[in-house]
């Protein structure tokens, strides 16, 4: 029987929280941190992959990232990517230092926008034993660019510049949605991410439809590439084919790029979030990532 504690620590000085999902005692095989996508909280997708490798044996770590959730840190529903990776490894500290965790048999699994903070945090930490990547973005400037056209993508860098005109002026933080059906602005725009976020599939009382305006210029900045060939961490990238958030092809580009040792495996998605919370691809992915992890742990 799995249980769940609920844990807090610290990273650069923010009370951090979070759900340690736990196996049967006895049965532990290893540890793994998860970090997820954009705007979520420990409650949603991460939170439903640790209570899956809890059953398997693993002791998971979900929490909440510096202000978001019921963490610490200002301003609040704020996409920080280096502090993101700051609680990631903090995190990694946490768990080793439990007394049912084998401080050598640590693995994190990053899914969507986490798979670029897991990358980042395997590339430098060698205290990370393997690394799961699934359905995780792949973005890198030149990419995304590409995706909006130069001329789209050069009108955002202008609204981001007089975005952060106005705050410094008035001193007032601007607030975008998390998701919008109906497109821009919004971190996650479009239908599908408001299926599972806007819907009772993903609402949860710590999750908020907001995030400030500035979180999307992060997100749209990040480069994955800058980390994919520095990694020597044991790499398995799980991805849908019918993802149209993030295409296929940005999942096996990223393979090309990693070093081996490296695995692949495509499913039958129909979408980006079927890999969130449906078990007809959720415990593929899990079985997958147990393997990977049971190999190199």
């Amino acid at each position: 029987m799995t249980r769940i504690e609920k844990i807090e620590f610290t990273s650069d000085g923010h009370r951090i929280v979070g759900d340690l999902h736990l196996p049967e005692p006895g049965t532990e095989r290893g540890a793994v941190v998860l970090t997820g996508p954009f705007s979520g909280v420990r409650e949603q997708v991460t939170g439903y992959y640790a209570e899956r490798f809890a059953q398997r044996g693993y002791v998971a770590l979900s929490f909440d990232h510096r202000n978001w959730g019921d963490s610490e840190g200002l301003p609040r529903q704020h996409e920080d990517a280096t502090a993101k990776v700051s609680d990631l490894r903090d995190a990694v500290s946490f768990v080793a230092a439990r007394p049912e965790v084998d401080a050598d048999k640590i693995a994190v699994c990053g899914v969507c926008l986490g798979g670029i903070y897991a990358t980042q945090l395997a590339a430098f930490d060698p205290r990370i034993k393997a690394v799961a990547l699934i359905a995780a973005a792949y973005n890198n400037p030149t990419l995304i660019r590409n995706r909006f056209g130069a001329d789209n993508f050069a009108a955002l860098m202008d609204q981001f510049a007089q975005i952060t005109q106005r705050q410094s002026d008035s001193g007032a933080v601007e607030y975008w949605p998390a998701v919008n059906p109906e497109g821009m602005p919004a971190g996650n725009p479009g239908p599908e991410p408001f299926e599972y976020y806007g819907t009772d599939r993903g609402a949860r009382p710590g999750w908020e439809n907001r995030c400030t305006a500035m979180s999307v210029l992060q997100e749209l900045t990040l480069d994955v590439d800058a980390y994919l060939p520095l990694l020597t961490t044991p790499l398995l990238i799980v991805h849908g084919r019918g993802d149209q958030a993030i295409p296929v092809g940005d999942a096996e580009a990223a393979y090309a790029k990693a070093p081996e040792p490296k695995q692949l495996l495509v499913l039958d998605t129909t979408n980006h979030i079927d890999l969130y919370d449906d078990d007809t691809y959720v415990l593929p992915a899990i079985d997958q990532a147990v393997a990977h992890f049971d190999r190199n742990l």
